[in-house]
């Protein structure tokens, strides 16, 4: 990150130059009162020689120390495009909350093996931005909407220029206070103006209200992403509930895509209200597999039964409870690093397992939490640390930690408005929880657009959609199943198809909503909207709150 300047006095070549011819010339003036033979010739001479050579050495070395006063201002905010992996952390802050997140954003990247370099907006201009593929920016409000006092040259410099960034791919961290008006305005205005230059979002933005924790894991869900480390630990730990898994049932047996779960749970006390809204996320605390912590008792010579000092609320837990919740070596070097400690020291060394988080599939009405989850198969075979837990090693009647995150920008629209859904895979979990919010109003007017593999295997809640569609709940359902022809058909294209439609739904206030992988579907359907709407109507639609996303 880059360092605060220090004020420091540099004598420039001028000043040094002067200096030395004053000392010259009263040298040769004195000189000039001797005789004037030979020697007092050779002796200007070398005075001369003198002043010359001690003139160069000053300016080599006021260059660089200019050079260097320029490095500990600017950090490395100067160099372009080092390497094809290197991220750019861009922070704009007011109290210093901006630059502490930003420090522990090119940390965590750091340390899952990524180039980093951090700077403030301050000490950023276009062309640095435009000379970056990927840049993460972490930016507070201030004021009524403004940028942070440091950031303001750069909203107005350079957030005021046309600019080209259509190779720059970036994500946003808006710190804020939702009881102001202009919440994370500046982070809003930021990523409009990237967007409208052409950069590409990498994940939609995310708001942070009051350092919500929830908030700050969810970017550090993005993070292990995108450095391909999902094992990044928590910055800090949800404070989870005791839920139970209530019900498990394949959705799609026989697809030649990834098996996909229905999964019910019930809170472990039965008195514990349930209260979320559609757009909610559930957060859990995943385990390692029985049979990976067994093995690495094992290779250490350890029992797992063992007690341990641990930050459970009773301060104590045996040494396979701790295992089972923590990271784990991942080669044989961490391995052997680990040989010969005892229970207690393994136990004091382990970092937790970072949470997982999935659309919230269901509404309290239903008395249970319902999700829509894909297992995820690992290169070497294994199933994913989440979707492994929950769609495999998690015992029937098995208990898990879980706690439910607001996601107000998903919420539904506070009007009557049309709502159109658009979605695909396992995103159908937050369209139908949408549904089932719309249903309970008895808000006819929706249009769902769903895409996946077959339509044989692959289309999840079928039963209930259509029996919504044959109560009149749905008004329109169009389906994309991408393998049930010669030609890939995907959602976008039948936004394409119904593009008259569409418009006029949008003529008549209908809000859009967007839930499902941001890579392909998120993207195509985004390009479909600005050809049929227009990219200022899209962008109005943002604003206004009537085109939401919930995309991973």
């Amino acid at each position: 990150m880059s360092k605060p300047v220090r004020t420091q006095f540099l004598p420039g070549p001028g000043l040094t130059g002067l200096v030395c011819a004053v000392c010259a010339t009263v040298a040769i003036g004195r000189m000039q009162l001797l005789e004037a033979t030979a020697g007092r010739l050779f002796v200007a001479a070398l005075v001369l020689l003198f002043y010359m050579v001690f003139c160069f050495v000053i300016f080599v070395s006021h260059r660089r120390k200019k050079q260097a006063a320029l490095v500990w201002q600017h950090g490395d905010a100067n160099r372009t495009g080092d390497t094809p992996q290197e991220v750019l952390i861009a922070f704009a802050s007011q109290t210093g909350f901006a630059e502490q997140i930003a420090q522990q954003t090119a940390q965590a990247l750091k340390d899952a093996g990524m180039q980093v370099r951090a700077c403030s907006l301050a000490q950023l201009d276009l062309a640095q931005l435009q000379a970056v593929r990927r840049v993460l920016f972490v930016v507070s409000t201030t004021g009524e909407g403004d940028a942070p006092d440091c950031a303001a040259g750069f909203a107005r410099k350079v957030m005021g220029q046309a600019a080209t960034l259509q190779d720059v791919h970036y994500g946003v961290l808006a710190l804020g206070d939702r009881s102001y008006v202009q919440y994370c305005a500046f982070g809003h205005a930021l990523d409009a103006w990237l967007r409208h230059h052409g950069a590409h979002a990498m994940f939609d933005m995310v708001e942070v209200d009051n350092g919500d924790p929830g908030a700050l894991r969810h970017w550090q869900y993005h993070l292990g992403v995108l450095s391909g480390h999902a094992d990044m630990a928590d910055w800090s730990a949800p404070g989870y509930e005791r839920w139970t898994l209530s019900e498990r049932r394949l959705l799609n047996p026989g697809s030649a895509g990834g098996a996909a779960f229905h999964l019910a749970f019930k809170p472990v006390d039965a008195q514990q209200p349930l209260s979320w809204q559609a757009g909610d996320i559930a957060e859990i605390g995943p385990r390692n597999a029985p049979a990976k912590v067994s093995a690495l008792l094992d290779a250490l010579q350890l029992d797992g039964g063992a007690p341990v000092h641990d930050q459970a609320p009773d301060g104590t837990a045996t040494l396979g409870e701790v295992l089972a919740r923590s990271l784990l070596p991942h080669d044989a070097v961490e391995l052997a690093r680990l040989q010969g400690m005892t229970a207690q020291a393994l136990a004091d060394g382990l970092k937790p397992l970072p949470h997982r988080e999935y659309s919230i599939a269901s509404l309290p009405q239903d008395g249970q939490l319902e999700l829509l989850v894909r297992r995820t198969v690992l290169p070497d075979g294994n199933p994913g640390l989440g979707s492994g837990w929950l769609t495999a090693h998690l015992g029937e009647r098995g208990e898990l930690d879980l706690r439910v995150r607001q996601n107000r920008g998903f919420h539904p629209p506070v009007d009557d408005c049309p709502l159109i859904l658009i979605g695909n895979g396992t995103g159908l979990a937050g369209l139908r929880a949408h549904m089932k919010a719309r249903i309970v109003l008895d808000r006819r007017r929706n249009w769902l657009l769903f895409g996946e593999r077959s339509a044989q295997h692959d289309f999840f809640h079928r039963t209930e959609i259509e029996r919504w569609q044959a109560q009149g709940m749905l008004a329109r359902l169009d389906l994309a199943f991408s393998r049930d022809q010669a030609q890939r058909i995907y959602v976008q294209d039948r936004l394409r198809e119904a593009a008259h439609l569409l418009q006029q739904w949008v003529d008549d206030g209908a809000a859009i909503y967007v839930c499902g992988s941001l890579e392909g579907m998120a993207g195509g359907v985004a390009q479909a909207l600005s050809a049929i709407l227009g990219e200022q109507v899209l962008e109005s639609m943002a604003e206004q709150g009537r085109y939401r996303r919930d995309v991973y």
